[in-house]
């Protein structure tokens, strides 16, 4: 993954005048041990800050060690205004925790009330507007907060790959496709970028790369990387031709920033002009950490790209898209997983999905596609999707979205793909989320979501709310467990 940020964490103790300095010190001491052992690299700031002039010359040791997210660490109490501006002037992603007393007996001379200070310092936070990741319970031992800490290491890393980070758009959305289409505003917002161009421009730029001396490579590795899967050999070069289009245009138009995904334009016209469909592209792309999202989704790319950063591993963009018929259920699923049937659905796209999460993959043509534009003949410009049925485990289904209205919200629900032969096209799945049902009807459909959901492989949905939370959405819907009714649920269905 070369296409988001490497966290280099640091810790900052903080002290009350009136509290020993040598308890937030030692305690400070004590979470760096910790987190060694137990999770990674950190550094370790020499001044611990009790004022104003302390957190100048703080900030500047941290900035020299090269630090791009901070822990401010109350080991006692702490100084609410030199802890606060701290954060402030970092401009990183700032984690506040506090320590837990150690043991009756030193409650006397040792007592550090981190608990209470842990409270002006979320109320002084609140004052000056900073935003600060603060864990679930914030206060705890050494071994305790340095869990905290690798907790806070995904979402600084996204927070810092969006603050560096430009969508490139090729469009406009196809026909009928308004629910890939969404404000712009709130990606300023987040501090994200946004380039949008015409599929003009993407087409000339193709053309320009015809008979590249990098095809006959590109071609190879894809060569390999299909395997048996290589059912049409006769498209890779156009593919090729095709992915070196993508990744010069990356590095031509990054500008400022250091990070890029695309949401493209892939259907109707892509097919006659271009002469083939970009799927197996996209999925290469994003599995170098690219996301490459369908149907002009930059939403649907934003939240790829979230997904990437938090996991640190490949992703997919998905339909929420079929039912999963009842035979099937009964013959395959009921008895030997405890879902119900409306707990299961489909998740499937074209072919976008990285080779690495598929059971199997071969090179395919569009079978919708060809319906309408190579009816009854031999498949040529519908070739070009990778086409298998999606790797079994632990999944995290969830989006960002910005609302027709301009306001940001969000949703993530864990659950799995099951190890069920899905007997259809695309890159698919069988998927299984708890009460998914009441999920469909009052959350994606209440709320008004569209039919695209990012898919990282793994439970990260503590990382993933952590991250929203952050980000100040104010409405981050999740799949409710039963008699957890939803504001809109009938309590007498």
């Amino acid at each position: 993954m070369n296409n988001i940020p490497e966290v280099k964490i640091g810790i900052v103790a903080v002290s009350r005048d009136c509290f020993p300095m040598s308890l937030s010190v030692n305690r400070r001491k004590a979470v760096v041990e910790a987190y060694k052992a137990t999770v990674g690299d950190i550094y370790e700031c020499p001044t611990a800050v009790e004022n104003e002039k302390d957190m100048v010359k703080a900030l500047a040791e941290v900035k020299e060690a090269g630090v791009n997210a901070l822990v401010v660490y109350l080991g006692n109490f702490g100084p609410e205004t030199a802890e606060t501006l701290l954060a402030k002037e970092f401009g990183g992603p700032v984690m506040f925790v506090a320590a837990a007393e150690e043991a009756g007996d030193k409650l006397l001379d040792d007592r550090g009330d981190a608990y209470c200070g842990m409270l002006n310092a979320s109320y002084n936070l609140a004052l000056r507007e900073i935003k600060a990741y603060i864990p679930e319970y914030p206060v705890g031992t050494p071994a305790e907060v340095a869990e905290m800490i690798g907790e806070f290491i995904p979402v600084a890393t996204t927070l810092l790959g969006l603050k560096d980070l430009k969508i490139i758009s090729f469009g406009p959305r196809p026909q009928d496709f308004l629910a890939c289409n969404a404000p712009i505003k709130q990606l300023y917002n987040l501090g994200v970028e946004i380039e949008e161009n015409s599929e003009l421009d993407l087409f000339a730029a193709f053309n320009e790369h015809a008979n590249d001396p990098r095809i006959p490579e590109v071609i190879a590795s894809m060569e390999a990387e299909l395997g048996e899967g290589n059912k049409m050999p006769g498209i890779l070069p156009k593919l090729a031709q095709y992915e070196l289009t993508l990744l010069d245009w990356m590095e031509a138009h990054k500008g400022s920033r250091k990070y890029v995904v695309f949401a493209n334009k892939c259907w109707p016209s892509f097919q006659t002009q271009f002469g083939f469909v970009p799927c197996y592209v996209n999925s290469r792309l994003t599995a170098r950490g690219i996301a490459v999202s369908c149907e002009v989704d930059i939403y649907g790319a934003l939240s790829e790209y979230i997904g990437t950063c938090i996991s640190k591993d490949v992703v997919t963009l998905l339909d929420i898209n079929n039912t999963v018929p009842a035979d099937m259920y009964n013959e395959e699923i009921k008895g030997k997983f405890d879902y119900t049937l409306k707990d299961t659905f489909m998740g499937f796209h074209c072919g976008n999905t990285a080779a690495c999460k598929l059971s199997f993959c071969s090179m395919k043509n569009q079978k919708i596609m060809a319906r309408a534009l190579e009816p009854n003949q031999e498949p040529n410009i519908t070739r070009g999707t990778l086409e298998g049925d999606i790797m079994p485990g632990k999944i995290t289904f969830f989006r960002l979205q910005s609302s027709a209205d301009a306001k940001l919200r969000a949703y993530v629900a864990e659950g799995e793909v099951l190890p069920v032969a899905t007997r259809s096209f695309g890159a698919i799945g069988v998927f299984a989320i708890p009460e998914m049902g009441r999920f469909y009807r009052h959350v994606l459909i209440e709320r008004n979501y569209p039919h695209h959901g990012a898919v990282a492989f793994g439970h990260y949905g503590k990382a993933i709310f952590n991250l929203f939370r952050y980000l100040g959405v104010e409405e981050v819907g999740f799949n409710q467990p039963k008699g957890m009714l939803y504001k809109t649920e009938n309590p007498f269905a």
